[in-house]
């Protein structure tokens, strides 16, 4: 399998749950990642989505901050696994020749690619396990428990009016 490039599409809201959606989507194809996170995550991606600055740097921000004081760089980050429905990224560093990886979840390895620019890559068996759907999940960023949730959720994306998409890019 390979990593897929992503961008974000937007955040939207479970009509259910009423909890932030995190979607991804293929750069270079249809294929979605809808990722369920908590609402200070989904905050933190709402505000490098609408480019909005603060007078003081919030938490994702001072960390990319440090990054480039120390010069290192951060090219990508990418969502890698799925391990008892929670889904887990790594967030690539290099510096001076060496390349580090650093566990994170995929909502703050996101929020801080926003802002650092970086690309954002999905193990491509993550596409093909979610079949363009996942389902409620709490802060865990869970993937769907069963084979008719994923058909309801991915019904629910297929339909999903694009301007009801909430921080659209």
């Amino acid at each position: 399998m390979s990593n897929i490039t992503m961008y974000v599409q937007g955040i939207t809201v479970d009509p259910d749950s009423k909890s932030p959606i995190l979607i991804l989507k293929e750069k270079d194809g249809e294929r979605t990642l809808p990722v369920w996170i908590g609402l200070l995550e989904a905050t933190a991606i709402a505000t490098s989505i609408e480019k909005l600055e603060f007078a003081r740097p919030l938490t994702h921000d001072l960390a990319v901050n440090l990054l480039k004081a120390a010069g290192v760089a951060m090219p990508l980050v990418e969502i890698t696994d799925i391990r008892d429905k929670t889904y887990y990224a790594r967030i690539v560093l290099e510096s001076g020749g060496k390349r580090v990886e650093v566990d994170a979840r995929p909502s703050d390895a996101v929020a801080l690619a926003l802002r650092a620019e970086s690309e954002i890559r999905v193990d491509e068996k993550l596409l093909d396990h979610s079949s363009g759907a996942s389902s409620p999940a709490t802060a865990g960023e869970e993937p769907p428990e069963n084979q008719d949730q994923m058909q309801k959720w991915q019904k629910v994306l297929e339909e999903l009016d694009p301007d009801s998409v909430k921080y659209k890019i």
